[in-house]
């Protein structure tokens, strides 16, 4: 039985610990669900460990809008308390408040 703990929550504003772009938190993974070709992209000395979550983001930097991908390790709390404004949220969360995007979409 797989056992993880994941530091982040859904609607959570996180930004990479790294890298210049900042998201909300709208998927999980338990451990590395992506493709071997995505991971093999990484350069070696930089590839997150597998065993660990990783987090799909409704990301953006100073220049666009996409969905990112990362492990928990690159990833830190976002401490700026400003909203994100990538087009999609609106399909998955409702109000921001306190840095955390209330889940909010209607299943079929």
């Amino acid at each position: 039985m797989l056992k993880t703990h994941a530091k982040y929550n859904l609607g959570q504003v996180v930004r990479h610990r790294k890298h210049p772009f900042r998201g909300v938190v709208f998927d999980i993974d338990a451990e590395f669900a992506n493709s071997d070709e995505w991971y093999d992209a990484i350069p070696e000395e930089a590839r997150p460990r597998k065993g660990q979550p990783f987090y799909h983001l409704l990301a953006e930097n100073d220049h666009t809008y996409y969905v990112a991908y990362v492990s928990e390790q690159n990833l830190v709390p976002d401490e700026t308390g400003e909203p994100v404004e990538h087009p999609d949220l609106g399909d998955l969360f409702g109000e921001f408040d306190n840095g955390v995007y209330r889940l909010e979409y209607q299943l079929n």
